[in-house]
């Protein structure tokens, strides 16, 4: 009993040191001062009047939603596809392939994004959305084949050989048996790919240009002149997002259970 209560503490301990440094910007937020301290001396929303105010930040929140949509809509039917195909592969050939996936998640970002700039650059791309849909979209695509992965490796096989028994095509069985099977794991796969655009900052800092500037770059570019408090409201809006998304996946997966 006592080592029970001596993992918990510790396990709280240990939530406690990851997640409060992380909930610390959001009384930033509400500072009615022109500099960042904690905990506030005063109470005030003056600054998410400057973050909605404020055309730049506008600009930036919009293109951050823009290129996460634009990355997950890009992301998810190769990370399926790609997810289908590893299911197919056996022995050596699906640990290399495997690795190929899930590269751009080892790989440190500031490498793939000298690369990819390199390569941006030379076909003309650097500042434009494009570019930063398709680095954001490399960078989770892993994450979608991994979770379509988890749920193909759930389904009874037995399932696909019936319908194909029964006379269904291959593009009717995956879209009346398969997908609606995986589907929770597509779904994670989305939001992870989201959330993976929304927060990037080192690639979006070497691809971004004056008219694709993400809300990251936007703070990025924030901090390096002045700390206000519009930087927290800009870190709380995103953790929000964040937040929200990760428990709208819970909640469909917990009506579908």
């Amino acid at each position: 009993m006592a080592g029970r209560v001596a993992l918990a503490a510790f396990a709280a301990l240990l939530a406690a040191f990851l997640v409060l440094p992380v909930l610390a910007v959001v009384p930033a937020a509400f500072s009615a001062r022109s500099f960042i301290r904690l905990p506030p001396e005063a109470w005030s929303v003056r600054w998410w009047g400057t973050f909605f105010g404020d055309p730049s930040w506008r600009r930036a929140l919009l293109k951050s939603v823009e290129v996460a949509v634009l990355a997950t809509l890009v992301a998810v039917p190769l990370g399926t596809a790609a997810a289908l195909g590893l299911a197919r592969l056996r022995g050596i050939v699906r640990r290399l392939a495997l690795a190929l996936f899930v590269g751009p998640v080892v790989v440190p970002v500031i490498v793939l994004a000298v690369a990819l700039y390199a390569v941006a650059r030379s076909a003309g791309l650097v500042g434009t959305t494009a570019a930063l849909v398709l680095g954001h979209a490399m960078l989770a695509l892993p994450y979608v084949a991994l979770n379509v992965g988890v749920s193909l490796a759930a389904l009874d096989p037995a399932l696909g050989r019936a319908a194909a028994g029964l006379g269904a095509s291959s593009w009717r069985l995956f879209r009346t048996v398969t997908l609606p099977l995986i589907l929770p794991g597509v779904v994670g796969g989305a939001v992870f790919a989201f959330v993976t655009s929304f927060d990037e900052v080192v690639l979006s800092v070497f691809l971004a240009g004056p008219s694709a500037k993400t809300l990251p770059v936007r703070i990025w570019e924030e901090i390096r002149v002045e700390y206000t408090p519009v930087v927290a409201v800009a870190a709380t809006f995103m953790m929000a997002l964040a937040i929200l998304a990760a428990a709208s996946f819970r909640l469909l997966r917990r009506r579908r259970a």
